[in-house]
C-alpha cells in the first residue's frame, strides 16, 4: 500500500460525480493510474497488474487457476447484481422501480451463494487466491448494502470462512467506509 494513493470517488450512470471519468471513460471504480500515467480499470485487470508487480502468486497454476478465475468471475457477477439492485432503488423514482428487477438480481446472488456453500468450501480452505479475495469483497459489499437479506443465516460455513478472511489485515485496512 505504500506505493498506492487511494483517492475516493463515486458516481452513478446518471451523475458521474467524482468518478474518475478523465482516466476511465466508463466512470467506474476502481481505476488505477500507472506510474507512466496510463489508466487501468476493471477489478480483474487491476488485480492482474498488482499481482504481477508484487509477484504475489494470487493466480495459481494448473487446474486451480481456472477455479480461481471462475470464483473471481462469480464474485464479480454477484457485485454487478448487487450494484444493479442499489441503482434500481436509488436512481429510479418510486413509480419507475421494479421489485421484479431487484428480486431477479438478488436471485442471481442467492444462487451463487448456494453454489459456493455447496461446492466451493474445500477450495476456499486452500491457499489464498484471487477468487477468494474477490469473494471476500463481494460478501463485504452484501453486508454493506444488502444486510436485510442476511446471506449468513442459511450459509454458516461460508459465513465462518468470511469472518476469518475479514480478520486479515489486508481486509481490515481496505474496508470501505459505511455510507
Amino acid at each position: 500500500m505504500d506505493q498506492i494513493t487511494l483517492v475516493m470517488g463515486s458516481g452513478t450512470p446518471l451523475d458521474p460525480g467524482t468518478a474518475p471519468v478523465a482516466a476511465n471513460p466508463l466512470g467506474k471504480i476502481p481505476t488505477l493510474l500507472r506510474p507512466d500515467g496510463a489508466a487501468l480499470y476493471d477489478s480483474r485487470v487491476i488485480c492482474q497488474y498488482l499481482n504481477a508487480r508484487a509477484e504475489a502468486g494470487l493466480y495459481p497454476e494448473g487446474a486451480r487457476r481456472w477455479d480461481a478465475l471462475v470464483l473471481e468471475a462469480t464474485a464479480d457477477g454477484m457485485l454487478d447484481a448487487a450494484l444493479a439492485m442499489v441503482y434500481e432503488t436509488r436512481l429510479r423514482s418510486e413509480a419507475q422501480r421494479s421489485a421484479a428487477i431487484v428480486e431477479g438480481q438478488w436471485q442471481k446472488i442467492d444462487r451463487s451463494l448456494d453454489v459456493i456453500e455447496a461446492r466451493w468450501m474445500a477450495y476456499l480452505a486452500g491457499p489464498l487466491c484471487i477468487g477468494q479475495i474477490a469473494l471476500g469483497c463481494a460478501l463485504g459489499y452484501l453486508d454493506l448494502r444488502h444486510a436485510v437479506h442476511d446471506w449468513r443465516a442459511t450459509r454458516q460455513d461460508l459465513a465462518r470462512w468470511e469472518a476469518r478472511l475479514a480478520e486479515r489485515k489486508s481486509f481490515q485496512t481496505t474496508r470501505p467506509p459505511a455510507s
